[in-house]
């Protein structure tokens, strides 16, 4: 299927099966794409209210850029800048980003259920509710992130690092936090139901009383 937009536009280049970087040995995989980004044919006009789907955008520059509304939905980003861009109410559904810098960016109300990320700066973003559930962020540095009030069930944060991150009122049930590390960061609030403290680094973490109780009874302990 084609890459469909609000606004006109030339039409997208065919780039055959191998845009998608599939990956047959991850379960993860994703379909390929079927058409790429004209970052020269697109020029300046806004991203706001657009619709991509199934598309390859190779090493686009999406930096100091305010997107409200879009969805993107199978894309493929490669290379991609979006170093203080904010995205509001904006769906980046079942997509793939890899090598992507997201530094210093801030997400609002978006949805990225599904959505795989992979070799990326995530340093300093900020993300304020909306729904990650199911993202991938294995091994991802999210060192002094903010997640407020995000939706993030079942998202494979394993390996990921959220040191002196803020990680406030997050849901992370049924999350995979297999050797992830929290050092230093601030928990209160968030659903930490399936954290292993042995298994997790949590040094000088902040958390509330409720969450210490449900942590020493994870290590066998009785409160009370």
């Amino acid at each position: 299927m084609k890459a469909e937009t609000l606004t006109n536009g030339p039409p997208p280049v065919d780039v055959g099966h191998d845009a998608g970087m599939a990956d047959p040995s991850r379960p993860s995989d994703r379909p390929p794409t079927t058409s790429t980004f004209d970052a020269a044919g697109w020029g300046e006009r806004p991203f706001s209210g657009t619709r991509h789907e199934a598309v390859l955008f190779d090493a686009a520059d999406l930096a100091d850029l305010t997107i409200r509304g879009a969805s993107f939905d199978g894309c493929t980003f490669r290379d991609c800048r979006f170093n203080a861009s904010t995205l509001l109410d904006t769906a980046l559904t079942n997509c793939t980003l890899v090598r992507c810098s997201f530094f210093d960016a801030t997400f609002k109300g978006c949805k990225l259920v599904g959505s795989q990320f992979e070799f990326g700066d995530h340093k300093l973003m900020r993300v304020e509710g909306g729904d990650w559930s199911l993202v991938a962020m294995r091994g991802a540095d999210l060192t002094e992130a903010t997640l407020t009030g995000v939706r993030m069930r079942e998202a494979d944060l394993s390996g990921a690092r959220f040191d002196g991150a803020s990680v406030r009122d997050t849901d992370l049930s049924g999350a995979n936090l297999h050797r992830s590390s929290f050092r230093g960061s601030d928990l209160r609030g968030s659903d930490l139901s399936t954290l292993d403290p042995l298994d997790v680094e949590i040094a000088d973490a902040r958390i509330d009383i409720e969450q210490a109780v449900e942590i020493a009874e994870a290590l066998g302990l009785r409160v009370g």
